[in-house]
C-alpha cells in the first residue's frame, strides 16, 4: 500500500496513460523488482498476472505483427490453454496498442498482465522461431551514410543515443551480465549479454542509428569514430547511477557496419577468499598448503572464461600480506587489489610479459604473477624467475591439469627445468549454480535410468536424488543464477617429477594423478550435482568424462 500511494492516490478505472507511467516513476524511485511491479499493476487493475513460464508454455500468435511492434509496445499476443486469445502487456492502460492487437487478430482479446522484463525475453524466442514475413514486415532501420564526422560526433553525442547506450550498460548490470555484444545486421542492431557463461538476447534500443551507438561507444573508450575499417581495442571506466565499472570495448568490422563486444568489470567485486571459490574441502587443503611454498610455480589452466583470473586474483589476496611484495603483468588488470603492485602490458611500447618479468626480478619480489604464458619467450623467463626463489603464479590454456606439463614443453621448457620448479597446476571450468527459489529434487528410478544412460554412465543409481533447473522470474526463466568452479589440483610428488623428466603425455601423467588420488573436474562437478549445487546437464555441458 506504501508504494501505491507513492502514485498519488490513483484510483482503478482512471483513463489516459499516467497511471502507469506514475507506478513505474514510483518503481524506478523504490527499485522494486520487475516482477513485484508486475504484481502490482495487476492488483490495481484487477487483471490476471502471468508468469514467465506460463508465457513460454502458451501458444504465441505473431502472424500479422511486425517485429518493431511488438517490441516497441512491449505486448505478446497469444492463445491461452482454453482457447481465449490473449494479449500480455506491462501497460494495461496503453489502448492504442491493445486496438491495433484486436485489429490484427480480428477478434476482441482479454488483457494479462507479465513484466516488461518477461514479455522482452520471451519476444527475443519467439520472433526468432516466427516465419519470415515478420522480418519483411519490419521497417528497414538502414542507416543514411553520414559523412561528416562532426555530426556523427554530434549524434553519438545526443540524448537520444546517450539513454539508449545508458539503458544497454543498466540492463547488463541488472542480468549481472559479463559481456555485452552489439552487431548491426541488415534490418537493424541485436543486443546480446553473456549472463553466467550463454549468450541471452535483450530488446535492442529502438529509434537509434546502429552507427551512432557503436560511435557512442567508441568515444568512451577513447577510440577513433572515424575509422571503421580496421579493428580497435579501448578501454573506459563508467559511472552508472550507484554502479561504478571498468569495460574493455572491442570493435570488429563486419558486413553490415562494426560489432562491439564489450566486457563489464564491476570495480566493487566483493572480498576474495579461497572459501568462496567452491573447492572441495581436500582441495581447498591442498591450495592451502600452495600458498606456503616459498618458491616455485603453480598454474592455472582452462579456456577463456573459466574464472582463471579470480582464482590467481584469490590466491594474490590470501597472499597479500606486509612482509611480501607482489607484482603483477597482466592483460588487462581485472582486480585492483590494495597493496599489490599491477601491471598491464602494452605490447605497442614494447612491454610484454616477458619484459615485464625481467624487469620484476631486478626490483625484489616474493610472488609474481604473469597474466598468461603465451609463448616460448615467456615461458623461459617464468621459469627462471621461479628457479632464482620466487613464486611464479600463471595460466595456460589446456583442456587438463596433467596436460599443462607437455604445452611447457612444447614452449621449449627443458624437462629438468620444468621438473624442478613445478608444484601444481590448477585446472578449471565455470558451471551455473541451480536456481535455490525454483529447484526441483528427484528420486531417480530405474525406468529414469533405462530413459536417460547418461544418469547411470556417469554413475547414479536408483533411489539417488537429483536436482533439476525449472525456472522463474529470479532466475529469467533459466533455472540457473550465478557461477561456481569444478576444480581438479594436480600436486606434483617425487613420482610425478620424474614422468616429466621421462617426457610423458598428458593422459600418462593423468592416470597417474588419478590413481594418486587426484579428483578429476568431473568427479568435483558430479559432487557439487548430489549436493543440489547444479545439476548433471550443467557438468556434462563443460566437463568430459575420463
Amino acid at each position: 500500500m506504501s508504494f501505491l500511494a507513492q502514485t498519488g492516490g490513483l484510483s482503478s478505472g482512471q483513463a489516459g496513460t499516467s497511471e502507469v507511467q506514475s507506478l513505474r516513476a514510483a518503481w524506478e524511485a523504490t527499485e522494486l523488482p520487475a516482477g513485484d511491479f508486475a504484481d502490482l499493476v495487476a492488483l490495481f487493475y484487477g487483471l490476471p498476472r502471468i508468469t514467465l513460464p506460463q508465457l513460454m508454455a502458451a501458444t504465441p500468435q505473431l502472424a500479422g505483427f511486425s517485429t518493431r511492434f511488438l517490441r516497441e509496445m512491449g505486448v505478446m499476443p497469444y492463445r491461452a490453454a482454453n482457447g481465449t486469445l490473449c494479449l500480455a502487456t506491462g501497460d494495461p492502460s496503453d489502448l492504442a496498442a491493445t486496438r491495433a492487437a484486436e485489429l490484427v487478430l480480428d477478434s476482441t482479446i482479454a488483457l494479462t498482465i507479465a513484466s516488461f522484463e518477461d514479455i522482452a525475453s520471451v519476444l527475443a524466442q519467439r520472433l526468432g522461431e516466427a516465419d519470415a514475413p515478420l522480418e519483411e514486415a519490419a521497417p528497414s532501420t538502414v542507416e543514411p551514410l553520414v559523412e561528416d564526422l562532426e555530426n556523427l560526433r554530434d549524434l553519438a553525442s545526443g540524448a537520444p543515443v546517450v539513454r539508449a547506450v545508458n539503458d544497454i550498460f543498466e540492463k547488463a548490470i541488472e542480468l549481472r551480465a559479463s559481456d555485452i555484444h552489439i552487431g548491426p545486421f541488415r534490418n537493424g542492431i541485436e543486443v546480446r549479454m553473456r549472463v553466467d557463461g550463454l549468450l541471452r538476447t535483450v530488446t535492442a534500443p529502438a529509434g537509434v542509428l546502429p552507427r551512432a551507438i557503436i560511435s557512442r561507444i567508441k568515444i568512451l573508450a577513447g577510440l577513433d569514430i572515424a575509422e571503421r575499417r580496421l579493428p580497435q581495442d579501448g578501454a573506459a571506466r563508467l559511472k552508472l547511477s550507484r554502479d561504478e565499472l571498468d569495460v574493455r570495448v572491442a570493435i570488429m568490422p563486419t558486413q553490415h557496419g562494426e560489432a562491439a563486444v564489450i566486457r563489464l568489470l564491476p570495480r566493487d567485486r566483493g572480498q576474495l577468499s579461497v572459501e568462496k571459490l567452491g573447492l572441495a574441502a581436500h582441495d581447498q587443503a591442498k591450495l592451502t598448503d600452495l600458498m606456503t611454498l616459498p618458491h616455485g610455480m603453480i598454474v592455472v589452466t582452462g579456456p577463456t572464461g573459466s574464472g582463471k583470473t579470480t582464482t590467481l586474483a584469490t590466491i594474490l589476496s590470501a597472499l597479500n600480506e606486509p612482509s611480501r611484495k607482489i607484482l603483477t603483468i597482466e592483460d588487462p588488470v581485472e582486480y585492483e587489489i590494495r597493496g599489490i603492485h599491477q601491471s598491464q602490458v602494452k605490447p605497442s611500447i614494447g612491454l610484454t610479459f616477458a619484459t615485464a618479468l625481467r624487469a620484476f626480478v631486478r626490483h625484489d619480489p616474493d610472488v609474481i604473477m604473469v597474466g598468461e604464458v603465451r609463448d616460448a619467450e615467456t615461458a623461459h623467463v617464468a621459469v627462471h624467475a621461479a628457479l632464482t626463489g620466487h613464486l611464479v603464479l600463471t595460466t595456460l590454456h589446456t583442456e587438463t591439469a596433467a596436460a599443462a606439463v607437455p604445452r611447457m614443453l612444447d614452449l621449449g621448457v627443458e624437462a629438468f627445468l620444468l621438473k624442478s620448479v613445478l608444484r601444481a597446476v590448477i585446472a578449471q571450468r565455470l558451471v551455473r549454480q541451480l536456481c535455490e527459489r525454483c529447484r526441483r529434487a528427484r528420486v531417480l528410478t530405474g525406468s529414469d535410468l533405462v530413459a536417460d544412460p547418461r544418469y547411470a554412465a556417469v554413475g547414479f543409481k536408483p533411489g539417488e536424488t537429483v536436482y533439476e533447473p525449472h525456472g522463474c522470474e529470479r532466475c529469467g526463466g533459466a533455472g540457473y543464477r550465478g557461477r561456481v568452479g569444478a576444480f581438479e589440483i594436480l600436486v606434483f610428488d617425487e613420482r610425478l617429477r620424474e614422468m616429466i623428466e621421462e617426457k610423458s603425455g598428458g593422459t600418462a601423467l593423468d592416470r597417474a594423478a588419478v590413481a594418486g588420488g587426484m579428483t578429476t573436474m568431473f568427479d568435483d562437478g558430479m559432487a557439487k550435482c548430489r549436493a543440489g549445487i547444479t545439476s548433471p546437464a550443467e557438468v556434462l555441458r563443460v566437463t568430459t568424462l575420463r
